[in-house]
């Protein structure tokens, strides 16, 4: 099996190249894969469905034993592809307290870190919603679009051809 990322690649239904794909995939990529989906209140502010997770987001969790309970995220494992979650142990035969990873899709961010500009701008990069504003500004170039051309751009086209 080929060791090599390729960025060819579209997606598969064989689970095996699925799991190759993301076993093989360069760190940008990775940090894409962990991102989970947003809280409804952020789905309004932001315009957006899912963001990338960072250290300090407050997170819910959506599944599994641990199902909601909520915490800041302690730590992020691109290698994994996991994340462990601050105050959330499972307990050992001998007593001793273990942290537990997740998988960013069985989590919803409740509250951004937004102490990076970076991903302020990330955010606002990302905003999908579109204000009255800026829909009046796509009709009026739409509009300037349509306008017939004048005499002499049809007579200078004509004589170029």
């Amino acid at each position: 099996m080929k060791q090599k990322f390729s960025n060819k690649w579209t997606g598969s239904r064989q689970p095996r190249k699925q799991r190759k794909y993301r076993a093989n995939a360069p760190s940008h990529i990775r940090h894409n894969l962990m991102s989970s989906n947003l809280s409804k209140d952020l789905r309004k502010k932001y315009g957006k469905r899912s963001f990338p997770i960072r250290k300090d987001d407050s997170v819910k969790i959506m599944r599994g034993s641990f199902k909601g309970k909520k915490g800041k995220i302690d730590s992020i494992n691109l290698k994994k592809l996991r994340i462990m979650i601050a105050g959330i142990f499972k307990s050992k035969k001998d007593g001793s307290k273990v942290g537990v990873y997740f998988n960013p899709s069985n989590l919803q961010i409740q509250e951004l870190n937004l102490e990076d500009a970076k991903r302020i701008k990330a955010i606002e990069r990302k905003n999908i919603k579109k204000s009255k504003e800026t829909k009046e500004k796509i009709e009026q170039i739409l509009k300037f679009k349509k306008l017939p051309k004048s005499k002499e751009e049809n007579q200078q086209n004509d004589t170029h051809k």
